[in-house]
């Protein structure tokens, strides 16, 4: 990562957002912003915490280690997300891994210092609440889905929540460009299941795809493949 001297307007990130107008001169003072090339991590799973972060720009996967040899990806940010959040408990380590998928530019701040936020702001301590609580009833639904769910049915509704959470460009491609692994292991599958049943997607002109570029030709096909399942 590189250190940027601009990067945040102190405003429309997660902190910022939820902090008082009095607290910004605070913010302003502690936060560092840095500059992510595609590919690079901001923080390993099972690394000390140091900092929070806040997402200002691009786009940053979340992803732990499934397997010895497989990651799950558990959630992508975007601009306004916190990231390290997950790491606020007894053991201060972080939990997952963080690696941009896109140029991208986050805000940071130490640990003691978020803290301290938390004390003063309400509206941050209430907000981080229920960002748990919500992030708790998706992981309960993800176990639910990987022990119930058949596999052309995760990476059906897969493709769904991705277009559901980035929209479409004007091409009408799924606003996000992931690699065919990438989407397996957002989905939880083997990348061989995910490209053969991608293959039947386009054979069946359910989807299309360009390389990266992925459009919903038939989303109430995909949505009835998850009714009742997701």
């Amino acid at each position: 990562m590189k250190e940027i001297k601009n990067g945040c307007d102190v405003s429309s990130c997660y902190l910022c957002s939820n902090c008082s107008a009095d607290w910004t001169m605070a913010i302003t003072s502690h936060k560092k912003n840095f500059e992510i090339k595609k590919g690079q991590q901001i923080f390993s799973e099972g690394e000390p915490v140091s900092m929070i972060y806040f997402v200002y720009s691009g786009k940053i996967k979340v992803h732990k280690r499934w397997d010895t040899d497989k990651d799950l990806i558990i959630r992508f940010a975007q601009p306004g997300d916190i990231l390290g959040h997950m790491s606020l408990g007894n053991e201060l380590v972080y939990p997952v891994t963080t690696t941009a998928i896109e140029n991208s530019t986050v805000c940071a701040i130490d640990l003691a210092f978020f803290e301290s936020s938390l004390n003063v702001n309400p509206k941050l301590t209430y907000s981080l609440m229920r960002l748990f609580a919500n992030l708790l009833q998706e992981s309960e639904k993800r176990m639910r889905n990987l022990v119930h769910m058949p596999v052309k049915e995760r990476i059906a509704l897969s493709l769904i929540n991705l277009k559901k959470q980035f929209g479409v460009t004007a091409d009408g491609n799924i606003a996000i460009e992931l690699s065919r692994q990438d989407i397996s292991s957002f989905a939880a599958v083997a990348y061989e299941t995910l490209f053969k049943v991608m293959n039947d997607f386009q054979q069946s002109n359910i989807i299309a795809m360009d390389g990266k570029r992925i459009t919903l030709l038939k989303e109430e096909e995909l949505i009835a493949m998850t009714v009742g399942k997701g």
